[in-house]
């Protein structure tokens, strides 16, 4: 009876692990598939605290990631933007990494022009300013830039200079084997529908997305990009959905975590189901932005939360 007792309550916290007591068991359509395999990144952004605070250099990032077991890094440009053509510094990069043991992945980039700016000169400098980080990606062995698909417009226009900018940036980057991946990061692009339908337009197999948990806040207070109370927002779990069928790289937003290990703002685990029955096999990047815990603790945890949704999700397709 005893032995009875103790199945019973180990079954039961696998089962609560990862998952809200509100949330819903694994679709049967999920557990018929494949097993999920656990690649986990980790963004750099996760430590943009302590990198601006000094508290830790770019090349610390990579030593960290190594430390706290994950295979793979997704850089931030503006961490090293001085360094996109210093190709001195960029081995050292890949020295570090191979050291760590992680994989170079991706080069998220920010601040240099507006890849879907109405105005076409603007575009087209916006383009050009990208190429550098395109060739620092392939001197590093990175798959994929992260780029921003921003303007000012209706969505309508907006969306065809979007076309425009990306489909010509694709152009180049073809030239040496990098995607570009677009990131629901603000604005139009915050829209999923909106998104996987530039997606769709452009038609390239290099151009796709990197779906982001967290990202999908429509309209700020004030008219804010950033930095202001979200006051409508999309459905991040519908705009997931959309935008796997085009992902290159998945990013695995967290902000506050529950007694029980969960995340209290989203469900890893009905993420996980989505991601799983898209068929993605790639990495799965961390990028913790919480306040409550440090910048390691909430990495730690999220990372630790991925697990065990792998897990879980496995296990119930056995």
């Amino acid at each position: 009876m005893y032995k009875s007792i103790i199945i019973f309550i180990t079954i039961l916290v696998s089962i609560i692990s990862c998952k809200s007591p509100s949330e819903k068991e694994v679709p049967s359509e999920i557990a018929s598939n494949d097993s999920l395999k656990t690649h986990i990144s980790l963004a750099e952004w996760s430590f943009h605290k302590a990198l601006n605070n000094k508290k830790m250099d770019h090349l610390g990032f990579i030593i960290k990631a190594g430390e706290l077991g994950f295979t793979g890094v997704e850089y931030v440009n503006q961490f090293f933007k001085d360094k996109a053509l210093d190709t001195s510094y960029l081995q050292q990069m890949t020295a570090t990494a191979e050291k760590a043991g992680v994989k170079q992945l991706l080069i998220m980039v920010d601040n240099e022009g507006y890849l879907a700016d109405l105005n076409k000169i603007k575009r087209d400098s916006a383009v050009m300013n990208h190429h550098k980080w395109v060739d620092a990606a392939a001197f590093l062995g990175c798959h994929s830039i992260r780029v921003n698909a921003h303007g000012e417009g209706t969505p309508e226009e907006v969306a065809t200079a979007a076309i425009d900018g990306l489909s010509r940036l694709a152009d180049y980057a073809a030239s040496k084997n990098i995607n570009v991946i677009v990131e629901n990061h603000g604005g139009y692009s915050s829209n999923g529908q909106w998104l996987a339908g530039v997606m769709d337009k452009i038609q390239k197999p290099n151009c796709g997305t990197l779906p982001d948990f967290g990202n999908f806040c429509l309209k700020r207070k004030d008219g804010a990009m950033w930095n202001a109370p979200c006051i409508e927002e999309y459905d991040r779990y519908k705009g997931v959905e959309e935008l796997m069928p085009y992902a290159k790289a998945v990013s695995a937003k967290s902000f506050d975590f529950g007694e029980m290990g969960f995340e209290t703002t989203i469900d890893y685990l009905r993420m996980m189901e989505i991601i799983k029955k898209a068929g993605y096999s790639g990495f799965i990047g961390v990028e913790y932005e919480g306040e409550k815990m440090g910048e390691e603790e909430g990495v730690i945890a999220t990372k630790n939360l991925i697990e065990k949704c792998f897990a879980q999700i496995n296990n119930v397709s056995k």
